[in-house]
């Protein structure tokens, strides 16, 4: 029996812990660091940036929301490379803040990513109603009695019994949503959205 099969590019372990996928993004992104790390001397701040965006941060970012729930552990891991690419970028000593490095960048941290990934595909799906397959898994939270709650755009979180549950979209985009301030989720469109939330994670990384 297969322990791990990979689709879309993601690696499914057989306890859907996602070590081994995190594991193959591990090696490829500090492949490429290393090549930045050689070229970084002849780039401006800007450049560098962009190379590492375009080499690195997009695998960190590619299918982030599947790792929504998984073990600390398993996000510290991407969250190490992507400290050690702002470094680079920054061309900072590694007694530099990991953090205020990553600020000065516009960088959420990978937790954060994770995050905002799965609110800007709830927001979508609520206001375009699309894909259907997502959209449909949304549902209004309906008070049973008039409550403030229910003018502030919350969606119903589905009961789940076990800790696995609450990582399907269905449980987790709702969290998610409901966790962001009203004003965010009351933003006209997606660019104003996306803006309002990544201030909002800026000063309020999810936990």
């Amino acid at each position: 029996m297969a322990q791990s099969i990979k689709l879309l590019g993601v690696t499914f372990d057989n306890s859907l812990t996602f070590r081994k996928h995190v594991s193959l993004i591990s090696q490829s992104c500090f492949y490429h660091i290393k090549a930045l790390r050689h070229l970084r001397h002849s780039l401006d701040t800007h450049t560098a940036s962009l190379i590492a965006h375009a080499l690195v941060s997009s695998r960190l970012d590619y299918a982030n929301s599947v790792l929504y729930g998984a073990a600390k552990s398993t996000v510290s891991k991407l969250q190490r490379i992507q400290n050690t690419l702002s470094r680079i970028v920054l061309r900072a000593d590694r007694q530099s803040h990991s953090s205020s490095l990553l600020h000065q960048l516009h960088w959420l941290p990978v937790q954060s990513r994770i995050h905002f990934k799965l609110a800007t595909i709830t927001y979508k799906a609520l206001s375009t109603s699309s894909p259907q397959y997502l959209a449909s898994l949304l549902h209004p939270y309906q008070p049973t009695r008039s409550l403030r709650s229910s003018s502030q755009n919350l969606l119903d979180v589905p009961p789940h019994h076990i800790n696995f549950g609450s990582r399907s979209f269905r449980c987790a985009a709702p969290s998610i949503w409901n966790a962001i301030p009203v004003q965010v989720r009351s933003s006209s469109c997606l660019d104003s959205f996306k803006h309002n939330l990544k201030t909002y994670y800026f000063s309020h990384p999810p936990v």
